[in-house]
C-alpha cells in the first residue's frame, strides 16, 4: 500500500524560470539513468524479491524515495516553465536574449503537457520500461544499482555546471548527496549478501562449475592489443576477486575452433547460396510452377 505525503522531500523551487534548462533537466527525470528508471527498477526488484526481510525492505524503501525524487524534479521543471514565451516575438519583446531561451526550449513542454514536465529525456524521447532490470538475482541487481546511481550522480553533477540558478543548485546538491548515500548503500548491500552467505561471485554462484573450461578460460585475460600495457593491470595476474582462481595473462590468443562453413540455406528463402546445385534450384522452381 502506498500513500502520498503532500510535502516534498526537499524544496524544488528555482529563483527564476528557465525553459531551456527545464529541457536539460528532463534527462535526470525520464532518461535512461533518470529517476523514473531507478524508481521503477528498485520497486520491481523489491516486488519480485522472494526473500522477505531487510533486502526486500531496502529495495522498496529506496524505490519509494525515488518516486519522491520524480515528484521533486517534475515540480522543478514545471516551475522552470512558468511564464515561458510561446513565440519568438514574445521572447524578444520580453528580453533581448530571450530568443536563445525560446530556441533552447522543448516545444513539447507546451504542446503536449501544457507547461509541465514530460516522461521523456532531454531530447523528448519517451521513457521506456526496457531501461529497468529486475533479474531476481540480488547480487546481479545490486551491482547494476551501483552503476545506475553512479550514472545518475554523474549526470546531475554535469547539470549542476549548466545553471546559475541558486534554487536549482540547492535541489541538485540534495540529489547529489542522496546519490552518494545510495551508491554506498548498494555497495554495502553487496557485501552483506556475501556475509550472509546468500550470493557470491561470479553471478550466479549457484551455477555448477564449468570444469576444465573454468580452468582454461575462467581466469585468463586475453590481450588483443599491440604491446603489453594491459599486463600491468590487476586483472592480468594475482588472485581473482572471487577468491576462486588466479588471473593469467594471455598475450597470444588462439582460435579454439576451425573456420565455420555453413551448409546451403533453404532455397525457398532465396538467400545467396554459393555452390547450390542447379538441380536443387530447378526442383524448387518446378514446385512453384
Amino acid at each position: 500500500m502506498f500513500s502520498h505525503v503532500k510535502d516534498l522531500q526537499f524544496e524544488a523551487k528555482p529563483d527564476a524560470p528557465d525553459a531551456a534548462f527545464a529541457r536539460r533537466l528532463q534527462e535526470v527525470l525520464g532518461g535512461k539513468w533518470g529517476e523514473m528508471t531507478v524508481a521503477n527498477q528498485y520497486l520491481f526488484q523489491g516486488w519480485n524479491c522472494r526473500l522477505p526481510g531487510k533486502y526486500k525492505d531496502l529495495l522498496l524503501d529506496v524505490g519509494t524515495e525515488e518516486v519522491g525524487h520524480v515528484e521533486m524534479i517534475v515540480t522543478m521543471i514545471t516551475r522552470l516553465l512558468d511564464n515561458a514565451p510561446l513565440s519568438m516575438a514574445e521572447a524578444l519583446s520580453d528580453n533581448p536574449g530571450g530568443g536563445a531561451v525560446y530556441a533552447g526550449s522543448n516545444p513539447a513542454h507546451f504542446i503536449h503537457s501544457g507547461g509541465g514536465a514530460l516522461p521523456a529525456d532531454s531530447n523528448g524521447v519517451p521513457w521506456n520500461g526496457a531501461f529497468i532490470t529486475a533479474s531476481g538475482n540480488l547480487l546481479a541487481d545490486f551491482q547494476l544499482n551501483v552503476t545506475a546511481e553512479a550514472q545518475g550522480r554523474l549526470q546531475v553533477a554535469r547539470l549542476f555546471n549548466m545553471t546559475d540558478d541558486p534554487g536549482v543548485k540547492q535541489m541538485l546538491r540534495f540529489l547529489l548527496a542522496r546519490d552518494t548515500m545510495h551508491q554506498n548503500m548498494w555497495l554495502a548491500a553487496i557485501e552483506q549478501l556475501k556475509e550472509d552467505g546468500l550470493e557470491d561471485m561470479p553471478v550466479p554462484e549457484a551455477f555448477p562449475d564449468s570444469g576444465e573450461f573454468t580452468d582454461e578460460f575462467g581466469y585468463t585475460y586475453l590481450s588483443f592489443s599491440s604491446g603489453t600495457d594491459a599486463a600491468q593491470g590487476r586483472w592480468a595476474s594475482g588472485p581473482a576477486p572471487d577468491g576462486k582462481g588466479e588471473f593469467r595473462y594471455g598475450d597470444s590468443p588462439r582460435a579454439n575452433a576451425p573456420e565455420p562453413v555453413l551448409p546451403p540455406g533453404d532455397p525457398r528463402l532465396y538467400g545467396t547460396n554459393p555452390g547450390v546445385a542447379g538441380s536443387v534450384v530447378n526442383t524448387v522452381k518446378n514446385k512453384l510452377t
